[in-house]
């Protein structure tokens, strides 16, 4: 038990704080680096439904 007291108190606050974020900051980059990849057909969002489009 005295083992685990000292790892406890070896390991600051601010880095315990910063492990929050470390998963956050991962899907973060995910999310901006799929972006890139993006395969948007009509360059405008939207996505093509042929019932909305009518007949002529």
């Amino acid at each position: 038990m005295q083992d685990l007291q000292v790892a406890v108190e070896s390991f600051s606050a601010w880095k315990a704080f910063l492990y929050i974020f470390y998963p956050i900051a991962v899907l973060i980059a995910i999310e901006l680096i799929s972006r890139g990849f993006d395969d948007d057909d009509d360059q405008g969002g939207g996505m093509m439904i042929p019932a909305y489009q009518g007949t002529k």
